[in-house]
């Protein structure tokens, strides 16, 4: 195995690309809502991208929020954003592989990452990154929005 991949085995199979996901995560370190990136479990065999974001960013009843990235060689490729409050969560997930009831490209919806439905993100790794930090960015101004008027 080189260095640039790792197994995995979730559903789309094939192996991570560490590369893809290093540049990934150094690339996402240049926006202004994340805080960290780091392999887990580790950098010698990952099983995923953490990307942890700022949480003074968002309104106080957010506890934190991060986005996972499993990347294939295969340049499929599973991005989940969780936000979390005490118990709860608000999530969604963008994922590009074979799916027999979806499209390859499709999201799954918040605020529970419910059932697929078509996704216009492509394969480019850094379009992937940058379209779902927009999304993300949406989503504080939204929740600021949301907490300015409940006050």
């Amino acid at each position: 195995m080189s260095d640039d991949t790792s197994p995995d085995d979730g559903p789309a199979g094939g192996r991570l690309d560490r590369t893809t996901m290093r540049t990934l995560g150094r690339r996402a370190a240049t926006h202004p809502l994340v805080e960290s990136w780091t392999f887990e479990p580790d950098a010698i065999s990952p099983r995923s991208l953490a990307i942890s974001l700022d949480s003074s960013a968002y309104p106080d009843a957010v506890d934190a929020a991060r986005i996972d990235i499993h990347w294939f060689v295969t340049n499929d490729y599973y991005v989940h954003y969780v936000e979390t409050r005490g118990t709860a969560r608000y999530q969604c997930r963008w994922d590009r592989h074979p799916k027999t009831d979806a499209p390859r490209a499709h999201v799954h919806p918040p605020p529970d990452a419910g059932d697929a439905e078509p996704s216009p993100l492509g394969s480019h790794h850094l379009d992937v990154l940058f379209t779902v930090l927009d999304h993300v960015t949406e989503r504080v101004e939204t929740l600021h929005g949301d907490a300015g008027h409940s006050a």
